[in-house]
């Protein structure tokens, strides 16, 4: 496989709308802790960011495409695996971001917790907290469970 500077390698790449991407760029930099890869425009027309793992692009609204704030309506969510989950969450926290889901783990075994954005976005941030058989929280597989 090619490798391409400008686009991170085995991962999906969510593009995620934003009225004004410098604003977005310096809310997602401060209170969720990415870190920008780039830019293009000026002012700025898109962005890639990241957060260890977790790549997104930002693009701007046109027609057929908004925010959920312009929408009305929640039109994703995004999930981030983050490996020191208490720190980012009381970052998070004190930045006064909307908290929609306290810090807790699921049946699932993740530890998260969900908080949505100015424009809002839903994100969901997340760090494994043990290994468990989908099976074993009643989920159907559609397929015998490999573990890699």
């Amino acid at each position: 496989m090619i490798e391409n500077r400008s686009v991170p390698p085995n991962t999906i790449l969510p593009h995620v709308v934003y009225s004004d991407i410098a604003e977005a760029i310096a809310w997602l930099t401060k209170v969720f802790g990415f870190t920008e890869h780039y830019h293009y425009g000026n002012p700025p027309a898109g962005a890639q960011l990241r957060l260890d793992d977790a790549w997104i692009m930002l693009m701007q609204p046109r027609p057929g495409r908004a925010t959920p704030a312009q929408l009305g309506a929640n039109t994703q969510s995004l999930t981030v695996f983050v490996e020191d989950l208490q720190n980012h969450y009381q970052r998070v926290k004190s930045a006064n971001a909307k908290i929609i889901e306290q810090l807790h783990e699921t049946e699932y075994g993740e530890l998260q917790y969900a908080a949505e954005d100015f424009a809002g976005h839903h994100w969901l941030f997340a760090r494994h907290a043990r290994d468990v058989n989908p099976v074993d929280w009643g989920a159907i597989l559609a397929q015998p469970y490999n573990k890699r």
